[in-house]
């Protein structure tokens, strides 16, 4: 039987200024449907899901759904239409219940002579969570209590509660565990049997060839193919996708004996109420990797690193080279300035690490899995955000160097190919892949020679996948100490000279390459 058609673009266009985020794009979505969408970062696909859901007004093009056109000037028209959106950014509130984030902007609907009825609101936010299969969240809970995962499953539930006709999920998947990934494959495959629409965009090639029964591919704002599910072929998509041949994978081939160099992070029998008596080297020129399942430790044991939560026992220290300023280098080269000998003289220390203060005086690097809430600052510019980490080393007497900071932004702008209208353009106006590379450029740029990288890929296509492993190898090789915490494990595989493997917060095995690791050997140590 042929399926219904639910929305239809018509040459639908969005402009940025003079630029051109999508181009023209004629799309047929069908109810019992789940179609995929894919492209590298700045393709278009958010600006086209953003555009369907009243986030961004349409520039020029129509829409239509039934065949009545259809104009969203906000989220809340999108809703009247019975559409709903859940994205890779954070969506909740803090310091709200979840029941209070569920019905966020709905509570009329729980008015009772002019007060919220907050039992019922949380009863029916339960049978929201219910619906889904959520058993371990209390709708009467402050949100605050929950993870950034179990956040994106309360907002699942939240889009899901008024029966939608057509459920976006923008670039959700890549925020969570692999159990979250099959809840919520298992969702869309339901709302696709029971009759609605699903447009899933994602960065997972394997996992939009696995879920989608068609797959649209994006390329600069343009749409370049739809294929069905009989006609997905991974390397012609990524070709597509990138207008240019790309095959096989994109890691190292070069491991060799065991890293010799200096330690600059140590953990010594490290605890905290989730991590238990962990012990562990990171070498300078090593790539260190981190895995195992959601609730294993993995991230926690970033976060102390980082000074980020308090151990209960044990030590972290950081052996590190802290760059002077500009004006301290010409305060200490002042006396030689006639003779024409400078010097750039540095200081090397040992850092015991019991806060952020002191990882960033160690220049420690840290990007967090949550990286819009604990990384950057989305309301402000991309130069801000790229030399916040950098400031002391911009100073010239006490006061921040206009023209160092400037150069200190153009160049990390330049360096990692970071796609901005300008410096000044906020970061919350970007994509995820040039999100993540402001992430990355704010420690590289400030010569922190110790980088912890929670999920460094996630949300980002194979052509910025590519650049930042190609940097972080780059980076290995000028000697820095890297830490890569994944639940990817071909990843970890791919890029790491170690692998350490965690269960219920403690290191179970750690893997060198030279053992020929395999995902199999990897797993034993992890379930």
């Amino acid at each position: 039987m042929d399926k219904k058609l639910f929305i239809q673009t018509s040459k639908i266009t969005k402009k940025f200024g003079d630029v051109t985020a999508v181009n023209e794009v004629n799309m047929d979505i069908y109810l019992g449907e789940i179609r995929g969408l894919i492209g590298e970062n700045g393709s278009g696909k958010s600006t086209i899901s953003s555009m369907i859901s009243g986030i961004y007004t349409i520039t020029s093009g129509e829409i239509y759904i039934g065949g009545t056109r259809y104009k969203p000037s906000s989220p809340a028209d999108a809703h009247d239409m019975r559409i709903s959106m859940i994205v890779q950014e954070a969506g909740t509130i803090d310091h709200l219940t979840v029941a209070e984030n569920i019905f966020l902007g709905s509570e009329k609907g729980f008015s009772k002579m002019g007060f919220i009825d907050n039992e019922k609101m949380v009863n029916e936010a339960q049978k929201a969570l219910d619906k889904i299969g959520v058993s371990d969240i209390c709708a009467a809970d402050n949100i605050d209590m929950y993870n950034f995962e179990q956040r994106k499953i309360i907002e699942i539930a939240k889009a899901l509660y008024y029966d939608p006709q057509l459920f976006i999920v923008d670039e959700t998947t890549t925020a969570l565990s692999q159990d979250g990934r099959i809840k919520i494959y298992e969702i869309m495959n339901t709302l696709k049997n029971n009759g609605k629409a699903v447009l899933f965009i994602s960065h997972d090639l394997p996992e939009l060839m696995m879920v989608c029964d068609t797959l649209t591919v994006l390329r600069d704002g343009n749409l370049i193919a739809t294929m069905k599910k009989e006609e997905f072929d991974e390397d012609r998509i990524k070709q597509t996708m990138v207008g240019r041949e790309i095959k096989g994978n994109f890691y190292r081939n070069d491991f060799s004996t065991p890293c010799k160099e200096e330690v600059l992070l140590k953990i010594d029998d490290a605890s905290t109420d989730r991590l238990k008596n962990i012990n562990l080297n990171l070498h300078a020129g090593e790539i260190l990797g981190i895995g195992g399942l959601s609730g294993s430790g993995i991230h926690e044991l970033g976060r102390i690193c980082f000074g980020m939560d308090a151990l209960t026992k044990g030590l972290v220290t950081a052996r590190a080279t802290r760059k002077l300023t500009i004006g301290e280098k010409l305060r200490k080269n002042i006396s030689k300035v006639k003779k024409k000998t400078f010097e750039t003289p540095n200081e090397t220390k040992i850092y015991e690490i019991k806060s952020v203060n002191d990882a960033l005086e160690s220049r420690i690097g840290y990007i967090s899995k949550d990286r819009d809430r604990e990384t950057l600052i989305l309301e402000s510019s991309v130069a801000d955000n790229l030399t916040l980490s950098a400031l002391d080393q911009l100073q010239v007497f006490g006061f921040i160097s206009p023209i160092a900071e400037r150069k200190f932004a153009e160049g990390q702008i330049g360096t990692l190919n970071i796609k901005c209208s300008s410096k000044k353009q906020l970061v919350k106006e970007l994509s995820g892949g040039n999100k993540q590379k402001i992430s990355f450029g704010k420690w590289i740029g400030n010569d922190s020679k110790i980088l912890i990288f929670d999920s460094p890929t996630r949300g980002v296509d194979i052509g910025v996948k590519t650049t930042m492993y190609q940097l972080l190898y780059d980076l290995r090789q000028q000697g820095y100490a890297i830490m890569i915490i994944s639940e990817e494990l071909s990843e970890l595989i791919g890029m790491s000279d170690r692998i350490c493997i965690m269960k219920n917060g403690e290191i179970t095995k750690t893997f060198e390459h030279k053992d020929n690791i395999s995902d199999s050997k990897i797993i034993e140590f992890m379930i």
